[in-house]
């Protein structure tokens, strides 16, 4: 009978030992699930880093970038559309203001006469998307902007290369279509092109 009753004792015994050592193993790999969650996380954070700073860098390269192609359409503008018959004087970049909706609006390059304006949108890559927003914002121009409500508007894209037709669609809907060629910038419409007013 004492026989009988120490081996029982040893299963308990044995029992009681797996179990302990279940609960540090579980504790064990709970540590090591936090940390390598920790890690995760660490490693989370530095990827967000890098990228939120590669975010500004080519933030940073494309405005740059953008005014450099804006200078670049601006230093030509005056000369370019008064050979195309537009008494053109000077020109102002970046008007930018607050639409009546609480929206933000920029126009890049403006070119005029008093009566007269060309409105250029600059663009590196000239997409058919880009045509038709800016379309979009040139029949909200009188009304973004009021002191411009009597005046005649045209409106151009300048590109230093145009994708899937954009060129082509720009002139059918009415935009001088102005490409950045080396150190200047040239009118590519046709000859029997007439610009669409607002």
């Amino acid at each position: 009978m004492s026989t009988a009753h120490t081996t029982l004792d040893d299963i308990w015994q044995l029992f009681r030992e797996t179990d302990r050592i279940i609960k540090e193993f579980s504790k064990e790999t709970d540590r090591k699930i936090q940390e390598t969650d920790r890690k995760f996380q660490e490693t989370d954070r530095s990827f967000r880093e890098s990228d939120r700073k590669l975010n500004k860098l080519e933030d940073l390269f494309t405005s740059q970038w953008g005014r450099l192609m804006e200078s670049l359409v601006e230093g030509d503008l005056v000369n370019i559309l008064n050979r195309r018959g537009l008494a053109i004087g000077d020109t102002t970049t970046r008007l930018k203001g607050r639409r009546p909706d609480g929206g933000n609006f920029e126009f890049d390059i403006l070119a005029h006469n008093g009566q007269e304006m060309v409105v250029i949108e600059v663009k590196t890559t000239l997409r058919p998307q880009d045509v038709k927003k800016f379309i979009d914002k040139l029949n909200h121009i009188k009304q973004w902007v009021p002191r411009y409500a009597n005046n005649t508007i045209y409106g151009g894209v300048a590109w230093l290369t145009a994708a899937a037709g954009a060129g082509e669609m720009a002139e059918s809907r009415g935009l001088f279509s102005i490409r950045a060629t080396g150190d200047s910038a040239a009118i590519v419409n046709s000859q029997t092109f007439h610009p669409r007013s607002w």
